[in-house]
């Protein structure tokens, strides 16, 4: 097998796709992010830098800053760095608050007596946290948001820069607003992206482990049937061509194998048990048949020598000897009927013209069928051809079908007809009688063995029939409604034009 079409195989390149594709996901997307990180980078590098520039000419100018941004001459400050400051302070060396971009309340006033009235840095309050404070050395403790307030609700981040002046030093402090939502969205944002990763991934997975799963489950029911003694179980292949495909193919075969392993053991079973009870049947036979004809011949002597003269006591004399006769005869045909089932059939096939088969049988029947007045009609169609078959075993077979329809219509009478015609390959016979009919759970088993709703039946008439159609490759089917009758087809093998038995099995 090519390696490339075992299971193995396609699930290690399935699985090395999938690890490929999750690893150049992550990388694109730690490639993004890092992308992302370098802009808001620059960006915060650039509104720091716009911010101290302004700042530090708010140092040198005497106009506020909230004016010097709204010069045209200005090249720093724009729309978008704006968006990112909060506020810009500026503090001179009495830790004095000389200048707030956006703090109204931080910007100096002007007194009564027109002179200009400072805030002090520590009166600012709900400064953001100070980053790199130690970078400022002893100046850092003049700052209230040097050190982290658990009070402080001010959001955002705050960064001062020194500028030495002729005056003493300043300082500039620029006031970045909160970008927690931001890098909390850029956080979630790869997570959502591995989660949707992983959910595919996962997916496919699962689509996958249920493909390649299914022949297993399919192989694990059908042994599960197989130990349960159902040998017709087979399982499907998916059109795979890996090793389940093969699996697939080896169990069918091998329960193929022992199927026709148990139909041979089967046969060879009814075979054995037909030996057997066909040598106990024939021992047993000629134990009883001996005393039968013995009590028959004695029966005959009786009425030819001791037929008494009285007319009244004659006709019971006759009456109970013909009843006698009639018992012995009805025990030597069950013994008949049971050594033609149980023996080993041996047939000899010869072309055999069906309609006089069929006249012979029915005038076995004919007496009892006037009795119980009984119509027989006999139509054949044209151009029927002889059959391949055994006389004898073809005698039997209608007989046994005749004698069950006669009996069906005793003591209500009816109709009984036979028709021929020419089917295919096959001559076609079909019996009807206007009977008792069959339960319709009964249809199924009547041609079982010693199954019989008679009370003095044996139940082997037409196990007898199926067998003799069995021997012959022929077909026969059965159809009956309760008081209405009851309608028997049976085909068999025409003889073809070279002489030779059709193969129906072709």
């Amino acid at each position: 097998m090519n390696f490339l079409n075992t299971f193995r195989a396609r699930l290690l390149i399935i699985l090395i796709i999938l690890l490929i594709t999750t690893l150049s996901f992550q990388y694109y997307l730690n490639l993004k992010t890092q992308e992302e990180n370098n802009r808001l980078r620059e960006k915060q590098e650039q509104s720091l830098v716009a911010a101290f520039a302004l700042g530090t000419g708010g140092i040198t100018s005497t106009d506020y800053l909230s004016d010097l941004v709204k010069r045209e001459d200005q090249t720093f400050f724009n729309e978008k760095i704006s968006e990112r400051i909060q506020d810009i302070i500026v503090i001179n060396q009495n830790w004095q608050i000389t200048d707030s971009l956006n703090s109204e309340d931080l910007v100096p006033t002007e007194g009564d007596n027109k002179e200009v009235i400072y805030k002090s840095l520590s009166d600012a309050k709900n400064l953001p946290p100070l980053q790199e404070a130690k970078r400022l050395g002893a100046a850092a403790e003049k700052f209230p948001n040097a050190q982290l307030d658990p009070n402080n609700t001010s959001e955002g981040e705050a960064h001062v820069i020194p500028v030495d002046t002729s005056k003493g030093r300043w300082y500039v402090m620029v006031i970045l607003k909160s970008d927690k939502s931001e890098s909390a969205r850029r956080a979630a944002q790869p997570l959502i992206y591995t989660l949707g990763l992983l959910s595919l991934s996962t997916f496919i997975t699962i689509l996958l482990v249920w493909r390649f799963t299914r022949p297993i489950a399919d192989l694990s029911n059908a042994a599960r049937q197989v130990a349960l003694g159902n040998m017709c179980v087979r399982v499907k292949d998916y059109g795979q061509t890996n090793e389940m495909g093969e699996l697939s193919a080896r169990f069918n075969e091998m329960t193929a194998e022992l199927e026709k392993k148990q139909e041979l053991e089967a046969k060879l079973q009814e075979v054995e048990k037909s030996a057997v009870v066909g040598r106990l049947g024939s021992a047993i036979a000629h134990e009883i048949r001996n005393p039968l004809n013995y009590i028959n011949l004695t029966l005959d002597h009786l009425r030819a020598k001791f037929t008494p003269d009285d007319g009244e006591k004659r006709a019971d004399f006759e009456k109970l000897t013909a009843q006698l006769k009639a018992e012995v005869a009805r025990i030597n045909q069950q013994i008949s009927d049971f050594l033609s089932y149980s023996r080993p059939p041996s047939v000899n096939l010869q072309p055999t013209d069906v309609r006089q088969t069929i006249e012979d049988s029915l005038r076995i029947v004919e007496a009892q069928a006037a009795d119980c007045k009984i119509k027989i009609s006999l139509v054949e169609h044209e151009n029927v051809p002889k059959i391949l078959a055994d006389p004898e075993y073809l005698r039997s077979l209608f007989n046994n079908l005749f004698i069950n329809a006669v009996q069906s219509m005793e003591g209500t009478g009816g109709n009984l007809s036979v028709k021929l015609s020419s089917e295919e390959d096959f001559v076609k016979i079909e019996i009807a009688d206007t009977g008792r009919g069959i339960p319709e759970e009964n249809l199924p088993k009547i041609f079982e063995p010693y199954f019989s709703t008679k009370e003095t039946g044996t139940g082997l008439g037409l196990a007898i029939v199926q067998k003799v159609v069995d021997v012959h490759n022929g077909i026969i089917e059965v159809t009956s409604e309760l008081n209405i009758g009851t309608h028997f087809v049976v085909k068999l093998p025409k003889v073809q034009e070279d002489g030779e038995k059709t193969n129906i099995w072709a």
